[in-house]
């Protein structure tokens, strides 16, 4: 492959060399028509600038900061966190280093006591997980006084100035659930919506944005059973057996339930246990290894994925084109929303 030199764009554009190196490195203003006759200059030779030389020359160091939650084998967040390293590898040569912050999803306080130390750490750019809605706006308010860039994955947040979201578009997920729900009870059947939280504290961003298109699916196509609903704790295996097989007992009716976060094989072992539970119908979210047994064995009958591990190598890559190479990023990143069957998961793959 060629490598061009300044003096050669300048040659090809009809520019003088001081004009290319002004548009190269963002400094100093040039006209318009020489802008473009440089940038279709640059766009033919496919031009990309040595950043690695750059940025050991400046020998400038880029810290970034992922606020996510906790991270526990086989669980969600541990997939984000796979993406997020693959791009801390890929990206080390250009002095990149990532500093993991975690808080408790299921407790708002922990998420906002790191606000205040998120403010006063040397960064140059913010991952945020967007469980607790309310907070996040806080945090990000102080971003924008402070003119650092954001990236926001889980869930979008409207009317929030992140320069990028990778994410599922969170209402319409719910929406799919409500469609594939409807395809496995009669319009009168009487269904389940399954909650897990530690506490009584409201759902995250997303779980609510899921729930609110899944019923309105149901809404739209005349669903005239009952919906129940049901609170499972995580970390309560007992108190959860009692409560679940206390449900089934009294509501024998309800054949088909859904959960709209990574829990779905909490329910799956309640089931699996219970013979009279066993011709249930369980839609849950997310490509865990526990979801994945039930999901083969037939007691989940689909799974919606979201694909963490891109969303987390996308997110810290945004910040890094948009702090280093200068690009302007596309905001809004909608992740594919797969639907995943035991017929079918044996070929899934999450692309990274």
């Amino acid at each position: 492959m060629r490598t061009y030199r300044i003096k050669d764009i300048a040659n090809l554009s009809g520019v003088s060399t001081g004009t290319v190196d002004r548009i190269l490195h963002k400094r100093g203003k040039v006209s318009t028509e020489a802008q473009e006759k440089v940038e279709k200059v640059l766009k033919m030779i496919n031009y990309h600038p040595n950043l690695i030389a750059r940025s050991l020359a400046l020998k400038k160091k880029y810290n970034l900061v992922t606020l996510t939650p906790h991270l526990a084998k086989g669980e969600y967040w541990t997939k984000i966190a796979e993406g997020v390293n693959k791009a801390e590898q890929e990206l080390f040569s250009y002095n990149i280093a990532i500093d993991r912050l975690y808080f408790d999803q299921y407790d708002k306080s922990s998420f906002d006591a790191l606000i205040p130390l998120i403010a006063e750490t040397d960064c140059q750019g913010v991952v945020i997980a967007t469980l607790f809605r309310e907070s996040v706006i806080e945090l990000t308010s102080i971003l924008d006084g402070l003119s650092i860039p954001y990236v926001l994955i889980d869930a979008y947040i409207e009317n929030i100035r992140c320069i990028s979201y990778y994410g599922t578009h969170s209402y319409d997920s719910g929406h799919i659930a409500g469609r594939l729900m409807s395809g496995q009870i009669k319009p009168d059947d009487d269904i389940v919506i399954f909650y897990s939280n530690r506490t009584d504290e409201l759902n995250s961003t997303q779980v609510t944005q899921r729930e609110k298109g899944f019923c309105d699916y149901l809404k739209q196509h005349n669903h005239q059973g009952r919906i129940c609903q049901v609170k499972i704790h995580v970390g309560k295996d007992s108190e959860n057996e009692a409560l679940l097989a206390s449900f089934f007992q009294t509501n024998p009716q309800v054949k088909a339930g859904v959960i709209f976060n990574s829990r779905a094989y909490l329910l799956g072992k309640h089931l699996e246990k219970n013979e009279a539970a066993k011709d249930f119908k369980l839609i849950g979210y997310d490509v865990l290894d526990n979801n994945i047994r039930y999901l083969r064995s037939g007691l989940i009958t689909h799974l919606i994925a979201q694909r963490p591990e891109v969303q987390g190598l996308n997110a810290i890559k945004a910040l890094f084109r948009y702090l280093v190479m200068k690009e302007e990023i596309e905001q809004i990143n909608y992740m594919p929303i797969d639907i995943l069957v035991k017929e079918n998961i044996a070929y899934y793959n999450n692309y990274i």
